[in-house]
């Protein structure tokens, strides 16, 4: 390896995906630095202080070293160091550079504002040894948890710091001016540099939508109020009881914030101090918070304790304001469900009055683990054409229409190669930006050949290209083009104008499935017995329906689908579990309605040899499969085979880890829903002596003459099937008879 080059620590990311890591510089971090620096400075100059500037000079005239060693403890956790322990390979010995960095001030020592960070640094018999001298009743014996917890209960932090040994100890300097400096950089407060080393490492991508970058402060006032309530979230996140009164007694001084996206990190971190205000008891302080703030969410927690403390009044009038001029579509929702609730004659709410009117579909229950996906399968066995879109149906629709002006054009705000999402989408302003280009785009969508023209164009040149509106999923931009066949002109304007004025406010929310049937789209709301109705799910149902198209709520009742079918496999490999095995054989039988209606079953060449101990068990000779044929020239009629049913299997987890890894071999996705025959005999027959498939057959008088063939075993484990539903029937007609909806 060349002397200049050093492979960085190995993320989990790369142990999991195998992927060899990329090798980096010796002094890659060093790079990282200044290319953060050069760009703030080039981008950033009308934000800056005196104090920043001076920070680019002074580190300049810095020794290379001493650089390096600065930029290695910017990347550390924590601001307290060893000094001894500051051993880097590269930088050789360290002291001379700490002695270099201390008298510039880029070290300091310890002192009593660093209270929190000596007692986490600080081993157990350092703290041990600082307080025992001084204090009776400190054991030796104490966890160093108990020796911070009693510290910060009897200590002053000055006092504290004059009893600890601080010549060996130095925190980082000019912390300030680093924390801002990656804060203009990346727009939020960052832990070192860490996604410029994914990056290098593959690991983080980065886009080329532009190679110039507009700075996301307009100017220095914009840039300190962003900083200002940034700074308040990160000590929130992080804060202890103390700290966080601290910051509830500050918010009475909070700047008044002029921008969309400093007033929007306001109202979260009133929403989140208010929070944790109620549930310390505090009322009064809590509704001062959310009073702070003007998020739906503010508004309806300061409604909430107006109305449950008696200040009826107060909460109406609050009520008809927000109902009369709201903040938005939400706000005014909430606003009018409560106040019809509480001040007029409705007795539910209009979340429970959907749930209540939404229709219900009988699914079997062996597929309950996926709900939206059992719900498509049902619309498909019904001649139907199912996608599941939720939320990205639109923004895909979205991204792809608009993408010249998300990305491409001369008002797309993009502020660094790590960002994905053009700012004027987060400040609503987008719509504005770009006025003319939009409607006129939105006026096309009375040409659907036009739309799909252009979406075509759109996808064929940017497919794959990473970005933060949306992510590229062949499923969707099908469902999309389906959409498209059937609807068009106004419904379509509606909803992509109300995501172009307020992307932020509509980009959640949709309908999990889109449905095709007779009368063209559908969006369709999947709900199971408990779900709640999210009040921004029924908010998007309501606007699809003044947009013009048909959305509904439908719950899912779990039950025995008689009409369901079942695929039970069995397979033969040449061992055990790993992806150097293979199948030798599969046997498949389909049942519906508790009769066998189909049957799959052939011998695979494994294209590996076959162990001579496997033999023995299952009779299958290399002879045997040598002319048989491989997998890849049976998946299609296999997978024909399964369509629309449940995967059922005695341990599935074995015979469809062995399915789903060979079509993963040719690029394909296999995904069923799945029943196990073991761990259902388990469940509702329990005490049997064993659960094995030869044992149960015994058990329950089932033939199994070939055991340790897969069409044989198939066989056998049909009739487990058929025991296990006539259980579960008679379970779930129960339930039904106990809760009445039999």
């Amino acid at each position: 390896m060349p002397d200049d080059m050093h492979t960085a620590p190995v993320p989990k990311e790369y142990v999991a995906s195998g992927r060899r890591p990329r090798e980096l510089p010796t002094f890659y971090y060093h790079s990282h630095f200044v290319e953060m620096m050069e760009f703030v400075e080039a981008n950033y100059g009308h934000v800056l202080l005196d104090n920043h500037i001076a920070f680019f000079r002074d580190f300049e005239r810095l020794p290379r070293d001493a650089q390096c060693l600065y930029v290695r403890l910017v990347n550390r956790k924590g601001n307290v160091f060893a000094s001894n322990r500051l051993k880097y390979p590269e930088l050789g010995e360290t002291q001379a550079l700490v002695a270099i960095l201390r008298d510039d001030g880029w070290l300091e020592s310890p002192s009593e504002a660093h209270f929190d960070e000596l007692l986490r640094f600080l081993t157990r018999s350092e703290l041990f040894e600082s307080l025992a001298t001084r204090f009776v009743g400190v054991r030796s014996s104490m966890k160093k948890a108990e020796y911070v917890a009693f510290a910060k209960a009897n200590c002053a932090p000055a006092d504290f710091v004059n009893h600890v040994d601080l010549s060996r100890l130095v925190v980082q300097g000019r912390t300030q001016e680093v924390d801002f400096l990656t804060f203009l950089y990346f727009g939020r407060l960052q832990d070192g540099l860490s996604r410029f080393t994914m990056r290098d490492l593959g690991i983080v991508r980065t886009h080329s939508f532009r190679e110039s970058f507009e700075p996301r402060f307009a100017d220095r006032e914009e840039a300190f109020e962003h900083y200002f309530f940034e700074t308040r979230l990160a000590r929130l996140r992080s804060a202890p009881a103390l700290a966080v009164q601290d910051l509830m007694d500050e918010a009475c001084e909070w700047p008044e914030p002029f921008s969309p996206g400093a007033a929007a990190l306001r109202d979260k971190l009133a929403y989140r101090l208010g929070r944790k205000a109620e549930k310390a008891g505090d009322t009064y302080g809590a509704l001062r918070l959310f009073q702070a703030g003007e998020s739906v969410q503010c508004m309806e927690r300061s409604v909430r304790i107006l109305f449950a403390s008696g200040q009826k009044d107060e909460a109406r009038g609050y009520l008809e304001r927000c109902i009369d001029d709201p903040g938005s579509d939400e706000e005014w929702l909430f606003a009018r469900d409560f106040y019809e609730r509480k001040f007029g004659s409705k007795r539910t709410s209009a979340v429970t009055d959907v749930l209540r009117a939404a229709g219900t579909i009988d699914i079997d229950e062996a597929q309950s683990g996926s709900p939206e996906r059992a719900a498509a399968n049902y619309f498909e066995r019904a001649g139907q054409r199912a996608f599941r879109v939720e939320n990205a149906l639109w923004r895909t629709f979205f991204g792809l229409y608009f993408w010249e002006e998300l990305f491409a054009g001369d008002d797309a705000e993009l502020h660094s190669p790590f960002e994905f999402v053009p700012r004027n989408l987060t400040t609503g302003t987008f719509y504005d930006d770009n006025r003319a280009r939009i409607d006129a785009k939105l006026a096309n969508l009375d040409e659907p050949k036009s739309v799909v023209r252009e979406l075509l164009r759109s996808s064929t040149a940017h497919y794959g290209t990473p970005n933060g509106v949306f992510r590229w999923r062949r499923s969707v931009i099908d469902a999309l083009f389906a959409l498209l066949e059937t609807e068009r002109g106004d419904p379509l304007r509606q909803v992509l104008t109300r995501i172009c004025r307020d992307y932020e406010g509509s980009r959640y929310g949709y309908p999990d499935l889109l449905v095709m049937d007779d009368s063209g789209a559908r969006f369709i709301e999947v709900k199971t017995e408990g779900d709640q109705l999210r009040r921004n799910q029924l908010l998007r149902i309501e606007q699809l329906r003044a947009a013009g198209f048909r959305a509904d709520v439908v719950r899912i009742r779990w039950t025995l689908d008689p009409g369901q079918d079942y695929v039970v496999v069995d397979v033969e490999t040449t061992g055990g579990r790993g992806e150097h095995h293979r199948v030798t054989e599969i046997g498949a039988v389909k049942v519906r309605n508790g009769e066998v209606v189909g049957r799959f079953s052939t011998l695979l060449n494994p294209q590996r040899s076959i162990p001579p101990g496997i033999t023995r068990l299952t009779g299958i000779t290399p002879a045997m499969v040598e002319n048989a044929p491989y997998f890849s020239d049976i998946a299609d009629e296999f997978e024909t085979f399964m369509r629309g049913s449940i995967f059922v299997a005695h341990n599935v987890e074995f015979d469809y880890g062995f399915i789903s890894r060979e079509f993963a071999r040719l690029g394909r996705k296999f995904r069923y829903p799945r029943l196990c025959t073991c761990a259902s005999m388990r469940k509702l027959y329990p005490g049997q002596r064993s659960y094995s498939l030869a044992a149960l057959a015994e058990a329950y008088d089932i033939p199994l003459r070939n055991h340790h063939r897969a069409l044989c075993d198939a066989e056998a484990a049909v009739q487990l099937l058929l025991i296990v539903n006539e259980k579960r029937s008679e379970l779930l007609a129960g339930q039904q008879g106990a809760d009445g909806s039999g």
